[in-house]
C-alpha cells in the first residue's frame, strides 16, 4: 500500500481537512482503502496552526482480506480492506490528489499552506514523536517526503509536516471518530442537532466520550466553526459508532466517515529533562509556592516550585475547572500537566493532580487573659497579646488555633467537556475517577 497524506488546508473561515479526505476517496475510486483513514492531532501549541491541527493519512492500495464498511459517501458505501497486494503507482495518485486538493483548500487564507505527499516508504517513527510534542522545521519534512515517495507543496507549503507526520503514526494508543458531514446548502449556517439525542446517546453508548458538558449544558460532539462537519462522536473501539450516530435526531447527513485518531492519547505530554520550552507541553510536579492569585477576567494563577518557579494558569475559558486552583494553598503538592506558553511564561493547565494537602493553622480567636478572663487583644503580627484590663501579656502562641478545612481531595481534576483539547486524555481513558470540583 501507499501513504496518501495532506495537511493544510482548512482555515479559520470555513473548510476541513477532513472532508479533504472524503473527496479523496470518492476520487480514487479505482483503489481501495487500507485500515481506517487516519486523523493524527500533532503539537497543539503550533503559533500558525488554524483550528485543532488535525493532519489526515489515507492508506490505499489493491485490497485483500477481510473488507469492513468505515463510511458512506453520496449514498456509496466505502468499504476498507485488512491489507493490500501490491503498491499502486504513486505519480498518478499524486497527480489526482492534487487535483482534489487544489479545488478545496483555502488558498485565499494567509495561515493556510498546503501539500500534499503520496509515500511508498512509511517515514520514520520518531518525526511522528518530533511533530507532536516540539517544533519541526519544513526543510527535514521535505527531505524524508522526497526519500520515501512524491509530493507537492502550495505556498510556502508548510503543510508538508503534517503529512509526513501522519504517515508516519504508529498507533501505539489509538482512539476513533466517526465524522458526518452536512449538505452543501446548509454550510455556514447553525446545526440543528437535538440535545437530548446526544444525551441519550451519551448514556447508551458508554464506549464513547466527550459528548456532552453537563455543567455547562453544551453539546460537545459539534464543532462551533462554519465547516462542513454536522458532528463527530469518539470512542475507545470502532464497532457501535455507526449506531452512535444513527441515535443522533437532527438535520440529514450528506456523508460520514471513520477515523482511526490519537486524539484522548496525551502523547504530546512530555517530561522536561532542562529548562521549559515554548510550544511545548510538559508534565510537571512541584509544591505550590504562593496563594493562588485572580486577574481581570477570571484568570486563575498558582506559582508552583519547579526550578526556582514557574507560573501555571488556569484561564476563564475552563470555567468550573478554576475553582481547583483558587482552592490550592502554599505547601500543597501537585502535579500539573499542560502547555508552556512563551510571554509571559506560564503553563496552561490541562488536567491536575492533587498529591499532597497541606493543612496550616488558622487563628479561631484570641486568647481569654489567665489573671481576669477578659478576652485579651492582639499587639501586632508575632508579638502576641495584651489584656486590655490588667496589662497582662501572653505569646502568640496563646491563640486559639485550629487546622484551616480543605475544600480539594487528593486525586485527579481536569476541565469540562467543552473545555478540553482534542489530544488530551480524558480521566476515564486513564482509568481514574475525576473529582467534582470544590464549590464556588
Amino acid at each position: 500500500m501507499v501513504y496518501l497524506a495532506f495537511d493544510d488546508t482548512d482555515s479559520l473561515r470555513g473548510m476541513c481537512t477532513t472532508f479533504l479526505v472524503t473527496e479523496m476517496v470518492k476520487e480514487l475510486d479505482d483503489l481501495d482503502l487500507i485500515g481506517y483513514p487516519r486523523l493524527v492531532r500533532l503539537n497543539p501549541n503550533v503559533p500558525w496552526k488554524t483550528r485543532g491541527n488535525g493532519a489526515l493519512c489515507l492508506r490505499i492500495g489493491h485490497g485483500t482480506g477481510t473488507r469492513f464498511e468505515v463510511g458512506e459517501i453520496a449514498g456509496r458505501v466505502i468499504e476498507s480492506f485488512a491489507s493490500s497486494r501490491e503498491n499502486p503507482p504513486t505519480g498518478p495518485i499524486l497527480e489526482r490528489a492534487a487535483g482534489v486538493l487544489e479545488k478545496w483548500a483555502e488558498f485565499d487564507e494567509e495561515l493556510t499552506n498546503p501539500a500534499v505527499a503520496v509515500l511508498s516508504e512509511k517515514p520514520p517513527q520518531r518525526f511522528y514523536w518530533k511533530a507532536v510534542r516540539d517544533i519541526v522545521a519544513v526543510q527535514d519534512a521535505r527531505r524524508i517526503a522526497t526519500a520515501c515517495g512524491e509530493w507537492k507543496g502550495y505556498k510556502n507549503g508548510r503543510g508538508i509536516v503534517g503529512a509526513v507526520a501522519a504517515a508516519a503514526w504508529r498507533p501505539r494508543d489509538r482512539t476513533y471518530e466517526v465524522l458526518t458531514y452536512r449538505q452543501r446548502n446548509r454550510w455556514g449556517t447553525e446545526r440543528e442537532i437535538d440535545a437530548k439525542s446526544v444525551m441519550e446517546m451519551d448514556h447508551k453508548f458508554h464506549e464513547t466520550f466527550n459528548n456532552y458538558d453537563y455543567l455547562n449544558r453544551k453539546v460537545t460532539i459539534s464543532p462551533g466553526s462554519p465547516c462542513p462537519i454536522l458532528f463527530g462522536i469518539r470512542a475507545e473501539r470502532p464497532a457501535r459508532l455507526k449506531a452512535a450516530m444513527r441515535s443522533i435526531r437532527g438535520e440529514k447527513l450528506e456523508r460520514w466517515l471513520i477515523f482511526e485518531t490519537n486524539q484522548g492519547t496525551d502523547e504530546h505530554l512530555v517530561r522536561p529533562r532542562g529548562p521549559l520550552r515554548s510550544h511545548t507541553s510538559v508534565i510537571l510536579k512541584g509544591e505550590v509556592r504562593n496563594p493562588p492569585r485572580i486577574h481581570p477576567g477570571g484568570h486563575v494563577i498558582f506559582r508552583l516550585g519547579h526550578r526556582g518557579g514557574v507560573d501555571c494558569a488556569a484561564y476563564e475559558p475552563s470555567k468550573q475547572f478554576r475553582r481547583v486552583a483558587r482552592a490550592l494553598m502554599a505547601g500543597d503538592d501537585v502535579a500539573v500537566c499542560g502547555s508552556v506558553r512563551d510571554e509571559p511564561r506560564t503553563i496552561n493547565v490541562e488536567k491536575i493532580q492533587v498529591l499532597k494537602l497541606s493543612h496550616p493553622k488558622v487563628k479561631v480567636s484570641n486568647p481569654s487573659c489567665p489573671r481576669c478572663g477578659k478576652r485579651m487583644k492582639s499587639i501586632g503580627r508575632e508579638a502576641g497579646f495584651r489584656c486590655p484590663k490588667c496589662g497582662t501579656r501572653a505569646s502568640a502562641k496563646a491563640g486559639i488555633w485550629r487546622e484551616a478545612k480543605r475544600s480539594l481531595a487528593l486525586g485527579w481534576y481536569e476541565p469540562p467537556v467543552s473545555a478540553r483539547r482534542h489530544i488530551s486524555k480524558p480521566l476515564r481513558r486513564m482509568g481514574v475517577r475525576a473529582n467534582e470540583y470544590p464549590p464556588p
